[in-house]
């Protein structure tokens, strides 16, 4: 079997940044979703802690990842994922796909998805979920 066909006809594996944006310190949910995103054949790359949206966004695409995972604890997802689409749309990076996990309050989900993320997974979401969804939101 070609390496094409392994990757579903992809010329290479899918391609996720996770990332941890703002003052939050807390990475271990990250650090879960990395390496179940490793563990179903893609590529993690994880950014560390407290990074900004626009060394995120410098990392997506110095790396040219298919999708972002930002983890967000801190409450200050709305604003954080604004500018991270924000930045997106000025680098004509629209086509990168941007999921959200973490402490996201359930009435802060429609705005989320109205500003064009693809995705928000909550405490106790699986990572198959997420390998889920990006499997059928980056099918070649």
């Amino acid at each position: 079997m070609s390496a094409a066909n392994q990757l579903g006809n992809r010329a290479r594996p899918i391609r996720v940044l996770v990332s941890k944006p703002g003052l939050d310190g807390h990475d271990r949910g990250a650090l879960v979703v990395a390496r179940a995103l490793r563990d179903a054949g893609m590529e993690a790359i994880y950014t560390g802690l407290r990074r900004t949206p626009e060394q995120i966004v410098d990392a997506a695409l110095q790396e040219d990842v298919d999708a972002i995972g930002v983890s967000v604890l801190s409450g200050a997802h709305q604003h954080l994922i604004a500018r991270i689409l924000e930045l997106l749309r000025e680098r004509e990076m629209e086509d990168v796909a941007v999921f959200v996990g973490g402490i996201i309050p359930d009435q802060d989900i429609p705005a989320l998805l109205e500003m064009g993320v693809a995705a928000v997974f909550q405490p106790g979401a699986s990572t198959a979920e997420i390998v889920e969804l990006l499997h059928k939101r980056l099918k070649p």
